[in-house]
């Protein structure tokens, strides 16, 4: 999927279909609204956004959900916030010192068996992803987002 623009009906069911794959289900509110891919990126927007004036250039539209490279889907912090909720696998749930190393940049000790990548849990919050390899997580929190370590 190397596409710019909305969605289509066909390209929307094999995006759901990897985030089933992944995690198990798909929110209503994925399916509810509107889709727009720029490049490897998803964003989820609604059809009011597209009477754009013609000539401008879009990169994106809407609330950045996920990125799909080499056949993997990873999601975003908020997109793992509305995946989470209605995710039936592959969630990891972390402790508090788990949550402090996770946004501090670091990677994470696993001793579960996960498939590709995960949402991190704490508590009732919904963390990001991470992709699971070799008994590790590894954190793709932005630098811009991370908070440091005392």
């Amino acid at each position: 999927m190397d596409f710019r623009g909305f969605l289509r009906s066909r390209d929307k069911k094999l995006f759901f279909r990897m985030i089933v794959d992944q995690w198990g289900a798909v929110p209503d509110v994925l399916r509810d609204n509107e889709i727009f891919q720029s490049k490897d990126k998803f964003y989820l927007t609604n059809r009011n956004v597209e009477f754009i004036p013609s000539g401008l250039r879009v990169n994106n539209l809407g609330l950045y959900i996920a990125e799909v490279k080499k056949g993997e889907i990873r999601l975003s912090i908020e997109g793992s916030q509305l995946i989470g909720p209605v995710a039936s696998k592959n969630i990891f749930q972390i402790t508090d010192e788990q949550l402090r190393q996770w946004f501090g940049g670091e990677d994470l000790s696993c001793d579960k068996n996960f498939s590709g990548f995960v949402i991190l849990r704490h508590n009732d919050d919904f963390l990001g992803s991470g992709k699971f390899k070799n008994n590790v997580i590894l954190n793709f929190v932005p630098k811009a987002r991370r908070v440091p370590l005392d």
